[in-house]
């Protein structure tokens, strides 16, 4: 029991506790004691009886006895003599040692020696645009069959010519088809009209993966309680639509190949499109790491779902600085790696979309410009700051995120007349379809969209698409980009004409006029 004002606990116990465990002790010393007489065992040292009288040369075996005491005296002095020596050799090493860190000079070589012997153990920057783009490369190379998986709220804004040209351009006769996913976030009608358009180039499976995909482990503890894990299947996260269509669409064209090697199956595609969300649905299984912040993925990696069929994921496709502001904010990873600020990123995107949708969706009054929409925004969710002034950079990020990941509906409309681009024709066409069975493919897509709930067309928002997004697949091709990205001062100021003239500071008193300098 700790005492009022002691620092330290009493040790006092009661008479009757201490007494019991004076017993135990007593009671376990006398165990030992029975269990070393049975072993014969005994504490007692037995005294050395020395040389008998009697015995014969009793005068030598003395002598001899004192010789080896002796000589065990002396080694004992020699090895005491040779500890001293080495503590004073230690010593003087260690005046030595502090001489030489005082030295400047021994002081910058050995800085010197240990950053070059980090720099030959350190492995390769996973951050660094030359490693996101070498395993991009890997992943093409080492793919039979390429999936460039497309957000079917921008199909053509997921596109990256460069990557499509470089499947179709690589020996081997690599496949190319598309993934249609996020299906449930678009209207049907909107889902029907990209596949028919998209299907003129590349066989296209619509598709919408799970989202509440947990690990094994919490499966496996799930499945002791029926109730929750029927809630837990029947829920929109958990629900998946196209995943036995593509499963077996590659299972068939694995056995019209009729090769013994397994077939590598590519999972390409921009940041946040769905990519480890697919391998985790056809896996069925937390086989890869997937989440709404974009770049998770940062190198390849391969996941067996058939005996004879391998998925092999990949990084995002880099977007090049050539692309327009719009497509930079929805598929670079600038606002993550500081590029640029996430309410520029919102600018730009509410520039695209239906001012009218968006109040709608957000249930937000008339706004002027995207400052007053993240103030009005922020007020909504309750993101406040002290004083309760709106943190308009947390709403920015929850808006972002929102459009970004797969939580907000929004479709762009497809082209009326379909023109190939340039590295596609007929045969080239022609030559990807070969090998798939298209009406299974007709047929399992036809059954998706029979089961995927939609969004109607009022409650998604309408958004413009800036068409296909350039792409890098090696560091040469930035520096190329760069000297050729030009924007003229007369488009900038157009761009800024646009918004709106920020209100008066008698509308918001709380915001300073600092806060209105980004957007204007």
């Amino acid at each position: 029991m700790k005492r009022p004002k002691l620092r330290k606990a009493s040790k006092r116990v009661s008479c009757s506790k201490r007494y019991k465990i004076q017993k135990k002790v007593r009671e376990h010393n006398r165990k030992l004691r029975k269990e070393a007489n049975k072993k014969g065992v005994s504490k007692r040292v037995k005294k050395d009886p020395g040389v008998p009288s009697s015995a014969p040369f009793k005068e030598e075996v003395l002598r001899e006895a004192e010789q080896r005491r002796l000589q065990i005296e002396e080694e004992k002095e020699k090895k005491r003599h040779a500890k001293i020596e080495e503590r004073a050799q230690k010593r003087k090493k260690e005046k030595e040692d502090a001489k030489k860190e005082t030295d400047p000079k021994a002081k910058r070589a050995r800085q010197d020696e240990a950053w070059q012997h980090t720099e030959k153990k350190a492995g390769p920057d996973k951050n660094s645009k030359q490693y996101l783009c070498s395993e991009l490369n890997k992943v093409i190379n080492a793919s039979d069959v390429v999936i460039e998986v497309l957000d079917a709220r921008d199909p053509m804004g997921c596109r990256c010519p460069q990557l499509e040209e470089a499947v179709l351009q690589s020996d081997g006769k690599k496949k190319l088809i598309f993934v249609l996913s996020k299906i449930d976030l678009v209207p049907k009608e909107n889902v029907e009209r990209w596949i028919q358009s998209l299907q003129l180039e590349f066989p296209v499976v619509a598709f919408k993966a799970a989202t509440l995909i947990r690990d094994k482990t919490v499966q496996a503890r799930k499945r002791r309680i029926d109730p929750s894990n029927e809630v837990l299947d029947r829920s929109r996260g958990a629900a998946c639509f196209g995943n036995v269509c593509l499963t077996e669409l590659i299972t068939r064209f694995a056995a019209n190949t009729q090769s013994e090697t397994t077939l590598k199956v590519g999972i390409v595609g921009f940041p946040n499109v769905g990519k480890s969300s697919l391998i985790n649905t056809m896996k069925g299984v937390l086989a890869c790491n997937a989440g709404d912040q974009r770049g998770i993925t940062k190198s390849m990696q391969e996941v067996h779902i058939l005996k004879n069929v391998k998925l092999v994921d990949s990084p995002g496709v880099l977007a090049s600085p050539s692309n327009p502001p719009a497509s930079m904010a929805l598929r670079s990873l600038q606002v993550e790696e500081g590029q640029e600020s996430v309410l520029e990123a919102v600018r730009t995107l509410l520039k695209q979309c239906d001012k009218h949708q968006v109040m709608l969706q957000y249930n937000v009054p008339d706004f002027r410009n995207s400052l007053e929409f993240l103030t009005l925004f922020a007020k909504k969710r309750g993101y406040l700051q002290k004083g309760g002034i709106p943190n308009t950079e947390h709403a920015a990020t929850a808006f972002l995120t929102e459009f970004t990941g797969a939580k907000l509906s929004y479709h762009c409309k497809p082209q009326e007349k379909h023109n190939l681009p340039a590295y596609m024709s007929e045969a080239v066409a022609a030559e990807m379809k070969s090998g798939w069975d298209l009406d299974y493919l007709k047929t399992g897509n036809e059954e998706t969209l029979k089961g995927v709930k939609f969004p109607n067309q009022a409650s998604s928002i309408s958004f413009i698409s800036k068409g296909p997004t350039a792409g890098l697949l090696s560091v040469s091709d930035l520096s190329e980009d760069k000297a050729g990205t030009v924007t003229t001062e007369g488009e900038e100021k157009n761009d800024e004409n646009n918004e709106v003239t920020p209100p008066p500071p008698l509308f918001f008193p709380f915001e300073s006029a600092r806060h209105y300098s980004c957007f204007v």
